[in-house]
């Protein structure tokens, strides 16, 4: 083995735990994440330390939590990262696709960058010409996008869900797979490596090519979301107004409606597959690519996404909550020269900014003393690990979330709590007999004292947060 290992890092934009078959929805079909799965080790316990884009991504590629970075919401800018020690070190860093920082085209420690941001880019990044953007342009091609969508009579009935009707190879995800196999075919052959490769998908619009939607669409037994009237009145405030916003302002050409019939919900979970699907093929021919250069005799392969989806579920649509279909990510790491055993699970809670620590590790480079991200490297290796006892969430109020200020929540194997800044409510649910998070307890006098408990943990949390990092300039970053 190299002492400095290949190291691919290959991140979704938007994707549920649960939309891998391997890891247990088997409605989905992902036959490469699957290998990866049977062959690699799957952390099941993975939480965001923020549930949207741009605060969770600075978390993961600084090593620290989003009060730290002071990166809260989408649209502040980052970026400065750990990939500077890569390439300090001797790797050559580059990037295909999105890593959200902002500026777009920060370098951030990379040698190379090879831009790809959201799909709709509405507001923020309007006019911010990318690599996929400067592709459809040299076809003659309009990008489907929020303007031509709204020209459609049935716009508001498609909760987000389109087919992508332009050549299938210039679709977000397609086009940034094919880069990275074009850069790594094309390049001189260059190790130690640090490929990052950004998917825009399955983040809305969900929109893949009919082909990879229409076997979801002919499926009825897909486990579609049912929220009660209960649950729906029983939400905290800010959570209702929320669900009214998604319905005033189609944020990322998204529509929520505040009662989907089953027809759309199946096209919407359809199209959601169906791109997680087309992600899977491309990660599939990516792999092949670096196999055939030679670039997978060592190497560690990260799959992961930023945060996940409500998708409908507890009445909502896409991610600004801290419910664990947002929190929870799928996270596969693969080792394709043994450098730990594979084919197996860990299970103890960890957090997405851990990755960090770990690449670093893995790459013989030691991991700052002030991080808040801890390495996975033990985890990984089978020597003695302590999982997190606690992870922790947060979220400042952000373009579809402006009935609170902030967030923040915290989560045991059995507990999560939910505090909502200046609010009288929140959030309490027993996971061990509420795993899908209906029945809030918040209120419930029995469970007062659960309910102190984790607030005093999130005080505690803060504060040794807040002594441990007091020497990092925040500026600099």
């Amino acid at each position: 083995m190299a002492d400095k290992p290949n190291i691919i890092l290959i991140m979704t934009d938007q994707q549920r735990y649960d939309s891998i078959a391997a890891l247990g929805f088997p409605y989905a079909v992902t036959p490469n994440l699957d290998r990866m799965v049977q062959e690699g080790v799957a952390l099941t316990e993975c939480h965001i330390t923020a549930p949207s884009c741009v605060p969770s991504r600075a978390s993961l590629f600084t090593g620290y939590y989003p009060h730290t970075t002071g990166i809260l919401a989408n649209g502040q800018p980052w970026q400065r990262t750990w990939v500077e020690r890569l390439r300090d070190t001797g790797y050559r860093c580059v990037n295909v696709g999105k890593m959200h920082t902002i500026p777009y085209d920060s370098d951030s420690g990379f040698h190379e960058r090879y831009v790809v941001e959201n799909k709709d880019r509405y507001m923020e990044g309007r006019w911010y010409f990318d690599e996929w953007d400067k592709a459809l342009a040299a076809n003659g091609l309009v990008k489907q996008q929020r303007e031509e969508y709204r020209k459609r009579d049935d716009y508001r009935e498609r909760l987000g869900a389109f087919d992508w009707e332009l050549p299938e190879h210039l679709h977000s995800d397609a086009f940034v797979c094919d880069m990275a196999k074009w850069w790594v075919n094309t390049y001189p052959q260059t190790e130690p490596l640090f490929l990052q490769v950004g998917m825009p998908g399955p983040h809305p619009p969900y929109d893949p090519p009919a082909r990879y939607s229409e076997p979801y669409l002919d499926r009825d037994d897909l486990p579609l979301p049912q929220p009660t009237k209960q649950e729906m009145d029983e939400l905290p405030s800010a959570l209702k107004e929320k669900r009214q916003h998604d319905v005033d302002v189609d944020h990322d050409s998204v529509v929520w409606n505040l009662d989907p019939t089953r027809e759309q919900m199946q096209r919407l979970w359809a199209h959601y597959l169906g791109n997680v699907t087309l992600i899977d093929q491309k990660v599939g021919e990516l792999l092949d690519a670096l196999r055939e250069r030679g670039y997978l005799e060592d190497a560690i392969v990260i799959f992961t996404s930023d945060h996940g989806e409500c998708l409908g579920d507890h009445g909502l649509i896409q991610k600004w909550s801290m419910y664990d279909v947002v929190t929870r990510v799928p996270t596969i790491i693969w080792s394709t020269a043994n450098r730990f055993e594979g084919g197996r699970t860990v299970d103890g809670l960890c957090q997405f900014f851990d990755l960090g620590p770990t690449i670093l590790e893995f790459a013989g480079i030691t991991p700052p003393a002030d991080f808040e991200a801890k390495s996975l490297v033990p985890a990984l290796e089978g020597r003695d690990w302590t999982p997190r006892r606690y992870v922790f969430c947060e979220q400042a109020g952000d373009v579809a979330l402006s009935g609170t200020e902030f967030i923040t929540g915290v989560r045991d194997e059995r507990w999560k709590l939910v505090h909502f800044k200046g609010s009288e409510e929140g959030q309490l649910f027993d996971l061990q007999n509420d795993p899908k998070e209906v029945h809030n307890l918040w209120s419930d006098p029995a469970h007062i004292d659960k309910r102190r408990e984790l607030l005093d943990v999130i005080r505690d949390w803060l504060i040794e947060s807040n002594y441990r990092t007091r020497d990092i300039n925040v500026g600099a970053r």
